[in-house]
């Protein structure tokens, strides 16, 4: 409800995979047991993918030189190292739910580097989805239609540049897929501040109102700064 969303301002980011760098590491599962996945309650229109069921089992590709903290899995879940949770958990954060051990069935190295050694012990979590949504009028997205669900707030975007979300509907989650972009996550200041104090690694973090998504070269060009 809006009542219980924090009265303090806060920013927000969309977090990202970094590309490349030295903790580049991508998982692939092995097991393919799929749940349901989340439908609107007002339209009933998917607002994810389906969920990953037990075993939690699959293959990690290592292109770095280390494996990283916080990677993507599978059906819009997340892997994080047993580092990582502890240290989430020990500080209050929320928004992360599940965290069910992943057995990594073999470890493959990618390009140059020495051969790996054992990966560190993670953990499939799940995000929270259904509070914090996308102010639409703010939000600069490029689409054929607008949305036609005034919940799920959902129509495929062209291209996005920069995001905002509707003021009294955040209610405090550190973590999240807001509504009307369930397929972006976004994380808190508290977030980013965590994240950097225990250098958690292979994740970028763009504040929403930078955030550009143009896959086709939709946008208009960006002025360069001048030089001098």
């Amino acid at each position: 409800m809006a009542s219980d969303a924090p009265s303090h301002p806060t920013h927000f980011f969309v977090l990202e995979k970094l590309r490349e760098g030295e903790h580049d590491t991508e998982f692939s599962r092995t097991s393919s047991n799929t749940g349901p996945g989340l439908r609107c309650p007002q339209c009933g229109d998917f607002v994810g993918s389906r969920s990953w069921e037990p075993p939690y089992q699959g293959d990690l590709e290592l292109y770095g030189k280390a494996f990283g903290d916080i990677l993507d899995g599978p059906c819009g879940g997340l892997l994080v190292t047993e580092r990582f949770a502890e240290d989430f958990k020990a500080e209050g954060l929320t928004g992360l739910n599940g965290f069910h051990p992943v057995e990594v069935k073999r470890v493959r190295r990618k390009g140059r580097g020495p051969k790996p050694g054992p990966p560190p012990r993670y953990l499939f979590v799940t995000l929270a989805y259904g509070h914090a949504a996308l102010d639409m009028e703010r939000s600069r997205i490029l689409r054929k239609k607008p949305p036609t669900c005034t919940w799920c707030r959902y129509a495929g975007p062209d291209a996005i540049d920069g995001l905002a979300l509707e003021e009294g509907t955040w209610n405090g989650e550190d973590v999240f897929r807001p509504r009307g972009m369930w397929g972006d996550i976004i994380v808190s200041e508290r977030f980013k501040r965590f994240a950097e104090r225990h250098a958690m690694s292979h994740m970028a973090m763009v504040p929403i109102e930078k955030y550009v998504w143009d896959p086709l070269g939709l946008l208009p060009p960006r002025p360069q700064p001048s030089g001098g």
